[in-house]
């Protein structure tokens, strides 16, 4: 039985050797890039196509890829309403920092984007807003005088139009090469989300893995409801550093979405593909109660 089974592998390799003599060019199968992505999780290949359609979940493992600002806006605004606000805004080296302009333009050719934040209004589930989204592909999505600019002029707007306003959080913090002028756009965003809530408007912060440092301890905790994707990282100083000053061990899932809610600094955790639906619920029963 084995010689008969060896006897027929090796007929069978000799007739593939044959038809690929005959056609070579199906030796090979070339597939385009871009076509699939390698799931980070279960490494798993997603059909492109597949993952823009299920808003970036992997649709085998449930894993969350990280979102540029445009494909956030994409999945919720109602197509074709968003219209862009306070785009044109650059950064100026106001420390000297080294090449840190050359870092910039870098993140601007590799984003398409001229900083971290994208703001304008739209309308969700045919309720118009005034809507911002910080991008983790660019520099982090870290806060400096540009990003904490425009993340005030959207609150400033959404005041003086009595716009309802979300803000999707997605930052590693404060703009290190800015030094003291990063951190004071924390006052700054705290200040004019102040005068937002005073006008009795609706505040929605939606946090995203990750939101942390500055962002974390500014305008992004400092929503009237505050929404979570399901397990995005979220505090201010990093896991380690906590660890070494408090000389503790740190709970189970220390700052995930899911931990946070339990401590009730978060009010809902909630999944990407729901998210569209819910925000457009909470702005419907706000409109009604105005």
């Amino acid at each position: 039985m084995d010689n008969f089974l060896e006897d027929r592998k090796s007929k069978l390799d000799i007739f593939k050797r044959k038809i690929r003599k005959k056609n070579p060019k199906q030796e090979k199968v070339d597939i385009p890039d871009g076509l699939f992505t390698k799931c980070t999780s279960c490494q798993e290949l997603i059909f492109n196509e597949d993952l823009i359609k299920n808003n970036y979940v992997c649709p085998k493992c449930g894993n969350y890829f990280r979102m540029n600002a445009r494909d956030r806006l994409n999945t919720i605004c109602d197509k074709h309403s968003f219209h862009e606000l306070f785009k044109n805004i650059n950064t100026v080296n106001v420390l000297d920092f080294p090449k840190y302009i050359n870092k910039i333009e870098n993140y601007q050719k590799l984003t398409n984007e001229i900083d971290a934040f994208v703001c304008g209004e739209a309308k969700i589930g045919h309720h118009k807003c005034a809507i911002g989204v910080l991008d983790s592909n660019f520099m982090m999505g870290s806060m400096g005088n540009v990003v904490g600019e425009k993340v005030t002029r959207i609150i400033e707007h959404a005041t003086s139009q009595r716009l309802p306003l979300i803000i999707f959080s997605a930052s590693g913090g404060a703009r290190m090469q800015e030094g003291i002028f990063s951190l004071m756009q924390m006052a700054k965003t705290s200040s004019a989300i102040k005068y937002h809530s005073e006008a009795n408007l609706l505040y929605i912060s939606v946090l995203t893995n990750p939101t942390t440092g500055g962002v974390a301890a500014s305008f992004a905790s400092l929503g009237d409801i505050i929404i979570s994707e399901r397990d995005a990282l979220i505090g201010f100083a990093g896991q380690r550093v906590i660890k070494q000053t408090i000389g503790q061990d740190l709970p189970n899932g220390f700052q995930t979405a899911q931990f946070q809610l339990e401590k009730g600094f978060v009010d809902i955790v909630c999944e990407r593909v729901e998210l569209k639906s819910l925000i457009s619920k909470i702005l419907s029963i706000h409109k009604k109660g105005e």
